[in-house]
């Protein structure tokens, strides 16, 4: 991709934030343990972004601190040789997704589009206990 094109998606990407900003909807309700789609955006380095035109991607919703804010966990298709400190291979609706464990981050419910799914509680308190894992000193 040459410079003009990811110039393009930064200022595709900031038109859509500034409407994300403003946007009035109203509340979305969510709950730690669910799978939703989130407008991530297009994002510095190797941070993980969006997809497609409306820069979006499945996250789990790791932590509510308030109506307003959570703590997510992007996931993605795209699964490259799993390791527990970088991605935990998982099953949604019948299609094995990785949670990308190394990509965590805070965000405001109004990046929240749509709900996907709701994971098991083994599963959700696996994902915890190995994020908390890459935290602690070998």
């Amino acid at each position: 991709m040459n410079l003009k094109e990811i110039a393009q998606q930064f200022v595709d990407w900031t038109k859509r934030k500034i409407r994300h900003h403003t946007d009035e909807k109203k509340d979305v309700y969510f709950r730690e343990k669910e799978v939703w789609w989130a407008a991530l955006g297009k994002n510095v380095g190797y941070e993980v972004d969006g997809k497609h035109e409306l820069f979006e991607r499945p996250v789990l919703i790791v932590k509510k601190y308030s109506k307003d804010i959570c703590f997510v966990l992007p996931l993605t298709t795209q699964i490259k040789n799993p390791k527990p400190w970088y991605q935990i291979v998982i099953e949604i609706e019948e299609v094995s997704n990785a949670v990308n464990i190394s990509q965590g981050k805070t965000i405001s419910s109004k990046r929240l589009l749509r709900k996907s799914a709701m994971i098991e509680t083994e599963v959700y308190n696996n994902i915890v206990d190995q994020f908390i894992g890459t935290f602690k000193s070998k």
